[in-house]
């Protein structure tokens, strides 16, 4: 597996934060990056720790989940490829909001946030600049959670799934059949939605032919028709 520079430059040319930064501004970055690998089902970071580092996800998979007062834990986010994770460590040192957690061999690049704001004390075009770049990632969250609050459960099930998809494809899944390591619980709480209304309606798929279930999968035979059951 390549992780040398040039690998690590056109790793952060995707991730989002970074969007609107230059070549030499993301130099300056990858200076301060440093590789990381853990292990399937190993903690990164728990909900309560000091912030110190953001994480870039080179490879592998792994999720954010925050655990509920009655004792439950709820899932908030998938992490693949390309998206980056803890990122409010590059401006403060505020504790950590959820846990984070592998689901299979991941391999990171890790900025600690002090490097990051002695450069954007150092460049102050980098602060304005990634500023930016989080105000367009909390107007996207806005109006994902405005969608979400008229859509059906259907419809925040079948986004899901496609945006799953699209992860995996962009991945080198193909454009055909595609599987997705998932469980049940996990989309349901992706997407807003009890377990059991998830369960109806992915039953529904199930007997359409779309997906089929497995324990801890989902393989979509048709992706094209997820978009069908979006209103």
């Amino acid at each position: 597996m390549a992780t040398g520079t040039d690998d690590t430059h056109e790793l952060l040319t995707r991730v989002p934060v970074f969007e609107t930064l230059g070549d030499e501004d993301l130099l300056r970055v990858e200076h301060v990056a440093v590789p990381r690998r853990f292990g399937p089902g190993e903690v990164i970071f728990r909900e309560g720790d000091t912030s110190d580092t953001c994480y870039v996800v080179r490879s592998g998979h792994a999720r954010a989940v925050r655990e509920h007062p009655d004792g439950r834990t709820i899932t908030l986010a998938h992490f693949g490829p390309g998206d980056i994770f803890g990122e409010l460590a590059m401006f403060d040192d505020e504790r950590r909001s959820a846990t984070v957690e592998t689901l299979d061999d991941v391999v990171v690049i890790a900025i600690l946030g002090g490097d990051m704001r002695r450069l954007m004390r150092e460049h102050p075009d980098i602060a304005s600049k990634l500023v930016i770049s989080l105000g367009r990632r909390l107007r996207v969250a806005n109006e994902r959670l405005t969608r979400q609050s008229f859509q059906t459960v259907q419809s925040r099930v079948a986004i899901v799934l496609t945006d799953l998809v699209a992860q995996a494809q962009a991945e080198g899944a193909g454009g055909g059949e595609v599987q997705v390591r998932i469980t049940q619980a996990d989309v349901a709480q992706l997407a807003g939605s009890s377990r059991e209304s998830a369960s109806r309606f992915m039953a529904t798929l199930e007997r359409a032919g779309v997906i089929t279930q497995g324990r801890g999968r989902i393989i979509v035979h048709e992706p094209a028709a997820l978009s069908g059951y979006v209103y």
